[in-house]
């Protein structure tokens, strides 16, 4: 790719970008939220058109009016979000865009046959005639790959490919990615997870605000100056220290069990503390905050406290107007509405406090955004534009806006810096900050050591659905939260350090 330049209206978003790779080359393709990679890898995919620049694929010009023609001519694509249809079964999701017919029925044999022999050539137990809609995300993603990997791409963009990943799941993922590397397959790798390009990548290339800015073969840098590079400037990654003063007793759990996803948790958190918890996917944490929120329906045993109050939230309404927020996992599914504004987005769960007889009192809402836009350095064209024109780190942005103006008692965040860079992901553990010393109890879930040791005061550690032990201090390190993780104390007495 050579000088490719792209607008959205006034927004020039790449300038003169070049973009090369090799047969059988792993390139990561680096940059901030908004830096231009998506759109980049957008214009390679056919799924848009470039405004200048040129493209060549085995040294001849093509030029890709559709992403079929791209695919077509070798290149798949796995967006960052994904792309699937709930509603089909693994085996029609795998042949969506060639579906193979016997007479003038579908192959379906055929198809389910295909599919089967590539899981079992990747070591995957999943059944072909699955409903898409009862995968979790993780294995939706390992879909999306194996769907790339049928139709013989010569070619692989990778956007975020790990992002909803264990890490077993990963280390599967760079296992494929290794094999298909072996048999000259080029793949683009685009991921905010700097040990991973460090672990599988050969080659790098980064871009800052729409340009070309730095590129080189991994084993010459490190995880600190491929950041530098994304950022512009100096970044840290030891934990955030602060003064720790917490107020009164917001949220308490009492011996809370819904008999599958979580068993016997008790747990506290106060005003102005960031709790965090952990462990690995599947641990139950987020069923558990859902259960805590009013989104799992009322089935649960133990007692939930706030503010001293023992509730029982049957729905999320209730919960919200206690004081509860909650900013879910999946972006795509659970977080934002793809058919509205990105200013209504942001500002959906303070409207009720602008309504004005029948109508709602724009000025207030536009005000009250655009305080949240500036302090969290949302990237965006006009506020009305489509909350799917930002980038996954700028919608992730947008979504926490709207929790952030129903001023909370208690903010629940679950994985909050998914798809975010690493500048961003500064800017928002900055906003946790912040909020936590304004009296908020802040929850922080995630799976990421790194995340919990840079934001948390302390934090929880959960194993199939039970809380293991709990880490601060010296003992919050990534060696000690992973060893809690797998289940590496269930042979000891209860109380770990």
């Amino acid at each position: 790719m050579q000088k490719i330049n792209k607008s959205f209206g006034a927004n020039r978003v790449l300038r003169e970008v070049d973009f090369s790779l090799a047969t059988g080359e792993i390139c990561a393709l680096l940059g901030e939220n908004g830096a231009g990679k998506s759109t980049l890898m957008n214009i390679l995919g056919g799924v848009l058109p470039a405004d200048g620049g040129t493209i060549s694929l085995d040294g001849k010009p093509v030029n890709f009016a559709t992403p079929v023609d791209s695919l077509d001519a070798g290149i798949g694509f796995i967006h960052q979000e994904l792309n699937l249809i709930n509603d089909l079964t693994i085996y029609e999701n795998m042949f969506i865009t060639h579906l193979p017919q016997k007479g003038i029925l579908l192959d379906k044999a055929l198809m389910q046959s295909k599919t089967r022999q590539l899981f079992e050539k990747m070591n995957l137990d999943l059944d072909p005639n699955t409903m898409v809609r009862d995968l979790d995300a993780s294995y939706k993603q390992i879909v999306e790959i194996s769907r790339a990997l049928m139709q013989d791409a010569s070619i692989i963009i990778m956007d975020e490919p790990t992002t909803s990943l264990t890490d077993p799941e990963i280390q599967r993922v760079f296992a494929m990615m290794r094999t298909l590397k072996e048999q000259g397959v080029g793949i683009i790798f685009i991921s905010h997870k700097l040990g991973e390009v460090m672990e599988i990548c050969d080659r790098y290339t980064v871009l800052r605000d729409g340009n070309m800015v730095a590129q080189g073969l991994v084993k010459d840098t490190n995880p600190k100056a491929l950041a530098e590079y994304m950022v512009g400037h100096e970044i840290h990654t030891e934990s955030l220290k602060r003064e720790q003063e917490y107020g009164e007793e917001k949220l308490r759990l009492e011996n809370l069990s819904d008999g599958k996803h979580f068993h016997d948790i008790s747990l506290s958190v106060r005003a102005g503390e960031v709790l965090g918890v952990t462990g690995l996917l599947g641990d139950g944490r987020s069923e558990l905050f859902q259960t805590v929120f009013g989104a799992m329906g009322r089935h649960y045993t133990g007692q939930v406290y706030l503010d001293g109050k023992k509730i029982h939230f049957s729905n999320t309404h209730q919960a919200l107007d206690a004081g509860l927020a909650y900013l879910p996992r999946n972006r795509k599914e659970n977080a934002i509405l793809k058919d509205m504004s990105i200013l209504d987005n942001g500002s959906i769960v303070y409207l009720p406090k602008l309504v004005r007889g029948l109508f709602i009192d724009e000025k207030k809402q536009q005000e009250a955004f655009r305080v949240q836009q500036e302090e969290l350095r949302i990237k965006m064209g006009d506020q009305y534009d489509l909350i799917t024109s930002l980038s996954g780190g700028n919608q992730q942005k947008v979504v926490l806006a709207k929790w952030v103006m129903s001023s909370p008692k208690v903010l629940i965040l679950d994985n909050p810096s998914q798809g975010v860079d690493v500048g961003a992901k500064e800017e928002i553990y900055g906003i946790i900050h912040r909020l936590a010393e304004s009296g908020v109890a802040v929850v922080v879930l995630s799976s990421e050591a790194q995340e919990v040791i840079r934001v948390c005061d302390s934090s929880l550690v959960m194993y199939h659905g039970r809380i293991v032990g709990r880490v601060c201090g010296e003992d919050m390190n990534e060696k000690h939260i992973m060893y809690l993780a797998t289940g590496g104390n269930q042979t000891e007495k209860e109380g770990v350090k």
